[in-house]
């Protein structure tokens, strides 16, 4: 099968952990186990979230009064690069036993090739006036209420926390599609779209200009995935499957669902919500399979024995019964 596998920005940083290089390296090489096993017998493009290392190096990027911080254009770029860098390195270690690869290293197919990737938004879109896109730390509230004062912020609560929320506006076109196909055809394992794109808006005229935002990743992996004709898309976290009554005693995992089911339920946005509407965009769009879950499981996800995965068709009572399309509210944790 063809797979884009979108990775949680929690898949180089977990929720409260030291935003340290050697943190993300270590879940880097989690990250590529995962991958490797799925590359054996699958062709993989792989993008991921940047939530956490985008918001790092805003926080960095302030500390320097010499010059005007960078606007998150240009941060999601280099985010993009850092964790294109890291995954590449740790999945070129980790694919050296493919059996294509073991005696000629070289070939295109046994590449791992980082593409900066820039998306375009449109720049009248609502987002911009309404940030819901969370990145950076969590703070408590007290601590996250005084940034925004003196920082200029729009916070959101996260959990039990609060963080910094941007515009993330729709990705409409991935301006490096015709670039991503030729690594693609070449059999190269490509990493790209990272963190949602840079995101850029084209006038009439076809000039580009990065702005001020962050693409949500799931939804551009969405993108991603349809625009290539991929057989299917894995959307992996750190939350085992899409839950109805999150968080309380009578939370249940659905486990094989038609985009109309999910469609009956409301989910926390920022958050379970654009998993869950990009997994309904593909496989609306093109017929394929979309699966949401544990990085740790994705090839079960993918089997159909783990996780929520998602398909036009109805395949069991979860999927199918209608006491369960009433609406509800199910809240998870970011990435």
């Amino acid at each position: 099968m063809r797979i884009v596998v979108a990775l949680g920005g929690n898949a180089l940083l977990r929720r409260g952990e030291p935003m340290t290089s050697a943190n993300q390296q270590a879940n880097g090489r989690r990250a590529a186990k995962a991958i490797a096993s799925l590359a054996q017998s699958h062709d993989l493009v792989i993008t991921h979230g940047n939530g956490p290392q985008v918001g790092l190096l805003a926080l960095q990027a302030e500390s320097y009064q010499g010059v005007q911080p960078y606007p998150l254009d240009v941060l999601n770029a280099e985010s993009e690069g850092m964790i294109g860098y890291l995954l590449e390195q740790e999945l070129r270690n980790q694919l050296t036993d493919r059996p294509r690869c073991t005696d000629s290293p070289d070939r295109p197919d046994c590449q791992v090739v980082t593409l900066l990737t820039q998306v375009e938004v449109d720049a009248h879109d609502p987002a911009f006036s309404h940030p819901t896109k969370p990145i950076g730390a969590l703070y408590h509230q007290a601590e996250a209420e005084q940034l925004a004062a003196s920082r200029g912020w729009a916070i959101a609560p996260d959990g039990d926390a609060y963080r910094r929320v941007v515009p993330s506006p729709e990705p409409k076109r991935i301006l490096e599609l015709g670039a991503i196909q030729l690594l693609v055809q070449a059999g190269a394992l490509v990493i790209c779209v990272g963190g949602g794109g840079i995101p850029v808006v084209v006038s009439s005229g076809g000039e580009i200009r990065g702005v001020e935002a962050v693409i949500d990743k799931d939804l551009a992996a969405a993108l991603l995935a349809t625009a290539l004709g991929m057989d299917a898309l894995l959307l992996l976290t750190d939350v085992d499957a899409v839950y109805t009554n999150w968080g309380t005693p009578a939370a249940q995992p659905l486990h094989q669902v038609t985009p109309a089911v999910l469609r009956g339920y409301s989910f926390a946005p920022g958050s379970m919500a654009p998993k869950v509407e990009a997994a309904c965009r593909f496989v609306e769009q093109t017929g394929g399979i979309a699966g949401i879950g544990r990085l740790e499981d994705a090839a079960a996800i993918l089997a159909g024995q783990a996780g929520t995965r998602v398909q036009r068709e109805a395949i069991t009572a979860n999927a199918t019964r209608p006491a369960i399309r009433t609406a509800q509210t199910i809240a998870v944790p970011s990435g």
